[in-house]
């Protein structure tokens, strides 16, 4: 594994960077470090920032300092362990058909797929959540197989409806709410991953996987409808490395 490499993010924040592309495992390595500092309660830090390739940690300059950072950093990593985590696994229903889906006929000309084999492999296997942001619950997932690096919009869409699911650069993602957006839309699903009014808001977290199961239109409008009747539980299970 490539050394990390520290960058300063001002007079309040350091960056440790884990490398340059969009990696599974170098992702886990964020989350990893991400977790030691916080069990860690570092003197100093006030925030502690992971994306899919590196950690942000915002500190009080008047308590700490980033040579004092680095090296606490440093002294982790070099305890750095390369196994996984337990996770915990989702089962999401989409329905990848009309207008739950009205990229999707555009992304298999882009593939050379028909629909139904982009359908296929989107579902294949479970995908891992890198991180999560953008939106409230927006977790980015990955990575696609290689036929899925297809790059976003050209131009945006004003609109895009919650519970979309989207794809470009070989990831996926889950639009929690109504907003601007400018990847490819390819199916919809009736689970809300954002929910004010939940005990626990958010459903799912970075470290999670989803396994997106296909549903036809019907049967996406009866567990909508049961969504909304507060009638419908989403399965997840702990799976244990």
């Amino acid at each position: 594994m490539s050394e990390p490499v520290f960058l300063p993010a001002g007079d309040t924040a350091l960056v440790v960077q884990f490398g340059e592309a969009v990696d599974a495992a170098v992702n886990r390595r964020v989350r990893h470090l991400a977790l030691k500092l916080r069990e860690s309660e570092q003197k100093g830090i006030v925030d502690i920032v992971p994306t899919i390739r590196s950690l942000m940690v915002h500190y009080d300059p008047l308590e700490t300092g980033a040579a004092a950072l680095e090296a606490a950093i440093s002294e982790m990593l070099h305890h750095e362990d390369a196994g996984e985590d337990a996770y915990r696994l989702w089962s999401i229903p989409v329905c990848y058909e009309g207008d739950c889906a009205p990229d999707l006929e555009n992304v298999a000309r882009e593939m050379e797929l028909d629909t139904a084999e982009v359908v296929r492999r989107h579902a294949a296997e479970p995908l891992e959540i890198f991180m999560m942001g953008f939106l409230p619950g927006f977790p980015y997932l990955g990575l696609l197989p290689e036929e899925f690096d297809i790059p976003r919009l050209f131009e945006p869409r004003v609109k895009v409806p919650a519970r979309s699911i989207s794809i470009a650069v070989r990831q996926t993602t889950v639009y929690t709410v109504e907003c601007p957006g400018g990847w490819h839309l390819i199916g919809r699903t009736p689970v809300e991953f954002f929910d004010p009014f939940r005990t626990q808001p958010i459903l799912v977290a970075a470290g999670d996987r989803i396994r997106f199961e296909p549903v036809p239109a019907r049967e996406y409008d009866s567990l909508r409808k049961a969504v909304e009747a507060g009638d419908y539980e989403t399965v997840s299970e702990e799976v244990a490395q």
